[in-house]
């Protein structure tokens, strides 16, 4: 299978980036342009709830695990260090009908993890290979991605609300993968709670000042903001939703 493209979605806390990265899965799901894995990268985030999903294990809790079973020299018998981190990664990727779901989540210990963090590498590098496309909702520090963790990006997109300091927020992750030299392909921001879908003058100076690319606005809308009230998944809105709709235009657009 061809490389797969790789979308990265950043942006600080609170400003719709893992409702907008949901509604970006459901976007490609629903092409069926190949499989899609999702990788949540964001120790804080809930990718889950907004895509409807139960999470059991990630990838962080089972580094510990490994790192401490390592330590304590409790590896089982007959297994090398290699097939048990095999063994126990693969256990972690959940599958569902439309896409399959890597949980990176954090880790608390204070260990050495080199063999590890190298190991989880791999293990992401395994898995790419079979899909079409890569989504990962990360922090605004983008960790992972720094670390060589995950895979190169193709497309990273920006996410702010519709306020100055969201917009800062957005244009000092566009700063620190241009310090990172990340390089990716394509990288623009996406202003999300707009009321009626527009931005007002001020929040465009802003974005102009800053040298960002506007892919596009996503409206304020009810039915998003009560999935969030409620826990619900806001990914299987109906299609007719507003965000969803001008999701996907933007998708579009940029030739995804």
């Amino acid at each position: 299978m061809a490389t797969p493209h790789t979308i990265a979605v950043a942006g600080k806390g609170g400003v719709g980036k893992t409702t907008t990265c949901g509604m970006i899965i459901d976007y490609l799901c629903n092409k069926q342009d190949g499989p899609v894995l999702v990788v949540d990268a964001d120790a804080n985030a809930n990718l889950n709830e907004v895509l409807g999903v139960e999470v059991e294990t990630s990838l962080g809790q089972i580094r510990e695990e490994m790192a401490q079973a390592e330590l304590k020299g409790s590896l089982p018998a007959g297994m090398t260090k290699a097939d048990y981190a095999d063994f126990k990664f693969s256990s972690a990727i959940i599958e569902e009908d439309d896409f399959d779901m890597l949980v990176m989540g954090r880790t608390q210990g204070k260990g050495c993890y080199c063999f590890v963090n190298g190991v989880l590498k791999t293990q992401v590098d395994k898995y790419a290979k079979n899909y079409s496309y890569i989504v990962m909702d990360n922090e605004a520090g983008l960790e992972h991605v720094a670390r060589g963790t995950l895979p190169k990006v193709d497309t990273m997109l920006l996410i702010s609300d519709c306020s100055r300091r969201g917009i800062q927020a957005a244009a000092r992750v566009a700063e620190l993968v241009r310090e990172m030299e990340l390089q990716p392909t394509r990288m623009g921001l996406i202003v999300n709670r707009a009321p009626a879908g527009q931005i007002d003058a001020g929040i465009q100076e802003e974005i102009a000042k800053h040298g960002l690319e506007l892919l596009g606005v996503l409206p304020q809308d009810e039915s998003v903001y009560r999935c969030d009230c409620e826990g619900s998944p806001s990914a299987k809105l109906p299609d007719s939703n507003p965000v969803k709709a001008a999701v996907k235009n933007i998708m579009k657009s940029i030739g995804l």
